[in-house]
């Protein structure tokens, strides 16, 4: 079968590697959809922490069950997406109801090989199965679930003033999440044509851009003087990250939901007075797949917005630069058809 690995920064390549064979409570899959996100990204890139070259990319998954062992109910044929986080099972995060952040957690595509590859073998028990759901919406459950994840963390609550910075897929799917929770959404982003989107398609109440207004003070008009109650960065840049410790009200919540590699800065004082609570989401669990599938299926969330490109998997080599190279544009979710 045909696999593209990421060789190093800035290189990938197709190699060929044998059919997987079977083993015991694991399950094979035949990759229908990949979703290319921000980790494959940083990857390609030389961003991405806790990560070692080469890689099989690619955890935003959806595909046919071929055959499994200890699947349930599932059987050959089934449509599935992959819970894409292997966890122990027996570290103090594990054993706290919080696998997503397990001590020895091992991520498709970043820890262990992806799912860009004709077929994938996994633990059964991180298949599930939507019904109703085709190719392209069960392979945009991961990073829905990631939004729906932040949201659950920072339990925003109707009426809230949520401010998400980043206009990305994963931002996009926290304020498809704060929306459904009731909050008041301001989107955040530099780039004009995704702040219509946010506008227009996921009906945000407000969009800022800090590059060319002054972003305290619209927020602070916005707010009435109180600055929003509930900040996320969903950039994983730097500058962003240490500026939204300004965004806070006085008693409010900061969600890291982007990853840097570098070492954020605040004012202790600044933070301290606010009695703010500083917080990372990370991953996702079982029960916010479980989720958005039900929110898909009840037709709250609609992820076929969220798709503006499609890359033949023979061409993903060729197009690398441009398919992973640094977002541009209002392109949002490109998806890798596996044929």
């Amino acid at each position: 079968m045909q696999t593209l690995v990421c060789i190093e920064p800035g290189v990938v390549e197709y190699r060929s590697a044998g059919l997987p064979v079977l083993k015991p409570g694991h399950a094979i899959v035949r990759i229908k959809r990949v979703g290319i996100c921000g980790t494959d990204i940083h990857a390609f890139g030389g961003t991405q922490p806790f990560f070692e070259y080469p890689r099989i990319l690619g955890h935003e998954l959806a595909g046919d069950v071929i055959e499994a062992d200890k699947a349930g109910n599932l059987k050959p044929g089934d449509a599935v997406t992959i819970l894409p986080y292997f966890n122990c099972g027996e570290c103090m995060a594990c054993r706290s109801g919080k696998p997503n952040c397990c001590v020895r957690l091992q991520v498709l595509g970043v820890h262990i090989d992806g799912g860009m590859a004709e077929y994938i073998q996994v633990p059964s028990g991180s298949l599930i199965r939507a019904t109703g759901l085709d190719y392209d919406a069960l392979s945009l459950v991961e990073p829905l679930s990631i939004g729906a994840h932040a949201v659950s963390r920072a339990a925003m609550a109707e009426g809230q003033t949520v401010l998400v910075m980043g206009a990305g897929p994963i931002g996009l799917a926290v304020m498809d999440f704060a929306r459904i929770a009731g909050a008041v959404i301001i989107a955040m982003d530099v780039n004009l044509a995704r702040l219509q989107f946010c506008r227009d398609t996921l009906r945000a109440d407000y969009v800022v851009d800090p590059a060319r207004e002054k972003a305290e003070d619209r927020l602070l008009d916005i707010t009435s003087g109180s600055m929003p109650a509930v900040v996320v960065d969903a950039t994983g840049n730097l500058q962003a990250l240490n500026q939204g410790f300004h965004y806070m009200s006085h008693g409010g919540t900061y969600v890291l939901v982007g990853l840097q590699k570098d070492e954020i800065r605040f004012s202790h004082p600044a933070f301290h007075k606010r009695e703010g609570t500083l917080m990372s989401s990370r991953n996702a669990l079982r029960k916010d797949f479980e989720r958005v599938i039900r929110c898909i299926q009840e037709e709250k969330i609609n992820p076929k917005e969220y798709i503006t490109g499609r890359v033949a998997f023979r061409d993903i080599e060729k197009e690398s630069k441009t398919l992973l190279g640094p977002p541009s544009g209002a392109g949002i979710k490109t998806l890798v058809e596996m044929g």
